[in-house]
């Protein structure tokens, strides 16, 4: 939608409100509201604000920066939502001069996607499932419901929340394929058709608006916490993936030149690709889960991935290759399993495609494909097949991250020190703490 159309849908709609939102470098939506009539300096000009205020923008000395609407993503929410009739968009971040802020998570995304284009692929899709809980509150995560993968009955507060939810989301032109209970108790999933990497990072952070804000509507709190509830399954953020020539999916290897001997219909540059993910994929966790609870989830026996491995039918491995029909050659895809929900989607989107982006260019070999459940096997029996792990805190992840030259070069020198600092700074206040266990486990015998 270019400006002039928005002025004239807002006009038109009688639109009362304008949102504009953005996000931090931690991934967090922030943003304010606009009256209609300063909404044409807004997409001229852009809307000042302080950066310092934002987490791991800009030091105080060097506060000042634009939000610049992108009128792409322009959107009505519904109309209950705060009771006025209002719109939205996604902002870019902008130093005064016009020139990109390196540290907008949306700015990196779009440069690895230019990046993709220079390479000849001019689509990077991506297809994520976005699981989460309902509770009744922020402050215990107790289930609502004894539901399981699935499960269509008991017709709760928390069915109903979600079934509004997936009409809202198409009403508001997302494009949802399926929603429907998780396997843990009180947990839910949405699955998010296929689509551009940017288009999906936005839609995403507008989901989960919607997803809380039904939710509210209910009396309900929806929580995108990674593993909020001990002993049952994690929250994941599974992210199906491709790449695009000419329209053309460039991971599926034609039937006419199919290897005999190659079951999965993948071409090399998916192989290339997949094994770009598993080489790459821990210095990239410390983005992809990105909070110290990320890893209470990253633990064998919870259909979460703790081991480096591909496979088909295997959801115990890191990267899966999902069986599709023959004639549906746009399927063919590699699901990234690790991310969570609460993750910096943009950044998460960017590093993926970066270690992929890697492996094509190097052309790094593709292991043997792992169809056994991996966290069955004995330790020796994972090294025997040459299976490694993925960092098990968020202190191991950021140090293989602080070593990596691909996470570095893919965030640009200042983001990627930002985001150490904070990630550093977030495992120094989580280790000194005293936690209820350890005062279960010790104070009543030491």
């Amino acid at each position: 939608m270019i400006r002039d159309e928005v002025l004239s849908t807002v006009k038109n709609e009688k639109i009362e409100v304008v949102r504009l939102w953005f996000t931090d470098v931690l991934g967090m939506l922030k943003g304010f509201s606009l009256r209609v009539e300063d909404l044409p300096r807004a997409l001229d000009e852009g809307i000042g604000f302080d950066g310092s205020s934002v987490e791991g923008f800009v030091r105080i000395e060097e506060s000042d920066l634009l939000a610049f609407p992108d009128t792409d993503t322009f959107a009505l929410l519904p109309a209950e939502f705060g009771g006025v009739r209002t719109a939205v968009m996604i902002c870019d971040i902008l130093y005064p001069d016009s020139t990109h802020f390196e540290s907008d998570p949306r700015f990196v995304l779009r440069n690895m996607l230019k990046q993709a284009k220079s390479k000849g692929f001019e689509h990077y899709y991506v297809g994520p499932e976005l699981e989460y809980f309902y509770f009744q509150s922020d402050s215990q995560p107790v289930p609502l419901d004894a539901g399981g993968y699935f499960d269509i009955l008991p017709m709760d507060k928390s069915a109903q929340a979600r079934k509004e939810t997936f009409i809202a989301l198409r009403n508001f032109g997302i494009d949802l394929e399926v929603s429907h209970h998780e396997v843990a108790k009180s947990q839910h999933e949405l699955d998010f058709r296929y689509n551009d990497a940017l288009l999906m990072a936005d839609t995403i952070q507008i989901a989960k608006v919607i997803v809380k804000e039904i939710a509210r509507k209910y009396g309900l709190y929806a929580s995108f916490m990674p593993k909020p509830i001990f002993g049952e399954n994690g929250s994941g953020f599974h992210v199906h993936q491709s790449l695009f020539t000419n329209s053309q999916n460039a991971f599926y290897l034609q039937r006419a030149h199919l290897d005999k001997n190659d079951t999965y219909n993948l071409s090399d540059v998916a192989k290339y690709y997949i094994a770009g993910l598993l080489k790459h994929s821990e210095e990239i966790t410390a983005i992809t889960n990105q909070w110290v609870n990320s890893y209470k989830r990253l633990v064998p026996g919870y259909e979460a991935p703790a081991y480096i491995s591909w496979g088909r039918k295997n959801r115990s491995a890191l990267v899966r290759v999902p069986a599709f029909k023959p004639q549906h050659s746009n399927s063919c895809r590699a699901e990234y399993r690790a991310p969570d929900p609460a993750c910096n989607q943009y950044l998460a989107f960017a590093v993926m495609l970066a270690a992929g982006l890697e492996g094509i260019q190097q052309k790094y070999p593709l292991s043997k494909p792992i169809e056994l459940d991996i966290y069955t096997m004995h330790r020796d029996e994972r090294e025997k097949q040459g299976i490694t792990s993925l960092p098990d805190s968020l202190y191991s992840a950021v140090q293989k991250m602080e070593n990596s030259k691909l996470v570095r070069k893919t965030l640009g020198d200042a983001l990627f020190d930002k985001y150490i600092a904070n990630k550093k700074a977030e495992w120094e206040r989580y280790r000194v703490q005293v936690t209820d266990y350890e005062l279960r486990e010790y104070l009543p015998h030491l």
